[in-house]
């Protein structure tokens, strides 16, 4: 089966090569029995995955049974996937199958997984290893034959760091990863979804699909989308059935929008402040708003420079209140103290022979986000006297994620 009879089949939508690439690796691993770990953010669509390895796997006329580990209570999550026998404890009136009893010969997706109970990490790495567990209550082994898929919004190995997670259960769980990229990482596909969501939001309420001005488009495929692709179907549903003008131009969508529309801003998680653990997406959306703003009063500082030259009030020399006002200036645009001197020649006062003087302007830096991800690397290598974890962990990112921008860029280190 072709990846697009598969984007048919499920419902998939887009053409992103990172999506692409996370569909062929479900494809390819369904006619195993490996374990597969799928790691990315909330509402990004995780849940379609596990559905695609089970029906295009051997088990496909198996149990399918999906479990969302973080909304099951500490005190019943084992009861929950492994049973418990009658009176185990108080309200077990009788005995209980768990999940992983039921979905012998099938497949079970443990959602959430990083959010489960340590001791309940523990049972679920011996199931793993060797198909064994015992319910609640029990001293009976019993035994099961299950494909196990789990999937997590949480980074893991900062998980394992705090002790929120079993290293042995981690590497156990990702004999093969499934990364499935953001939203914001596949922004061919943001108006796709949202037209789809619209036509089938018109066809439930009965009403005329909604259709987006070149400027409303314009800000729909910029927005950061925190909540990715369940986001924007929930705005998609608000504008549907609150906006009586079908045609929604960009001041309306912002209205809907957080942050948008109290900041007027396409960055809101710059306002946010960078998260813990964040990898550079977020820090590239941080640089590129300082730069610009850079960039803004080095031109605002030329327009002031360029006034005082026309009216011909600035002395023969930079003394006094006028040398503290530009420099005040010069310090305000350049705080990095990035600065070179330059010879302006300006008329005296009264309009006789010019006169040179030196005047510090700001030396423009390269806005490139590449220049600036080889830069921190490079920084980071040289702090941890190149032992890639140390670098990694003072990064913020993933070991992985270094290893693949060192080589991305050649970094030699």
């Amino acid at each position: 089966m072709t990846i697009q009879e598969i984007k048919n089949r499920f419902g998939i939508i887009g053409s992103s090569p990172t999506l692409d690439r996370a569909i062929d690796i479900a494809a390819q691993v369904a006619s195993t029995d490996l374990s597969v770990l799928i790691t990315g953010e909330s509402g990004s669509g995780k849940e379609v995955f596990p559905q695609i390895i089970h029906t295009l796997g051997v088990r496909k006329h198996g149990p399918y049974i999906a479990v969302n580990c973080g909304a099951i209570p500490e005190g019943t999550i084992d009861s929950e996937l492994f049973g418990h026998e009658k009176g185990s404890f108080t309200g077990a009136h009788e005995a209980r199958k768990g999940y992983f009893e039921v979905a012998n010969g099938g497949t079970i997706f443990l959602d959430e997984v990083a959010e489960m109970p340590m001791a309940t990490q523990a049972r679920l790495l011996r199931v793993l290893e060797s198909g064994e567990f015992i319910k609640v209550g029990s001293s009976k082994v019993l035994k099961t034959d299950v494909r196990v898929v789990a999937a997590t919004n949480v980074q893991i190995q900062q998980a394992i760091e705090k002790n929120k997670f079993r290293e042995d259960l981690y590497y156990r769980l990702n004999t093969v990863p499934i990364m499935v990229p953001p939203l914001r990482e596949r922004k061919q596909d943001i108006f796709l979804l949202m037209r789809k969501f619209a036509a089938d939001f018109a066809a439930k309420y009965r009403m005329p699909v909604i259709k987006l001005t070149a400027d409303a488009e314009q800000i729909l495929i910029n927005y950061y989308w925190q909540g990715n692709v369940r986001q924007l179907k929930n705005i998609t549903e608000q504008i549907s059935v609150i906006e009586r003008n079908r045609e929604i131009d960009g001041e309306t969508l912002k209205k809907y929008l957080p942050d948008l529309a109290a900041t007027n801003s396409n960055f809101p998680m710059v306002l946010r402040g960078e998260q813990s653990g964040g990898d550079f997406s977020e820090r590239d959306l941080l640089y590129k708003v300082l730069f610009d703003m850079k960039r803004d009063l080095a031109e605002l500082k030329k327009l002031v420079v360029n006034i005082i030259q026309r009216e011909g009030d600035l002395p023969d020399t930079f003394t006094g209140e006028n040398e503290r006002y530009l420099q005040q200036i010069y310090s305000e645009i350049n705080p990095l103290g990035n600065e070179t001197s330059i010879i302006q020649t300006m008329p005296k006062n009264g309009g006789q022979a010019p006169v040179q003087q030196s005047i510090n302007l700001p030396v423009e830096e390269s806005l490139s986000l590449e220049d600036r991800e080889i830069e921190l690397i490079n920084k980071a290598l040289d702090k941890s006297k190149g032992k890639r974890k140390n670098a990694a962990k003072e990064l913020g990112i993933s070991e992985r994620t270094l290893y693949r921008k060192i080589n991305e860029y050649n970094i030699k280190k």
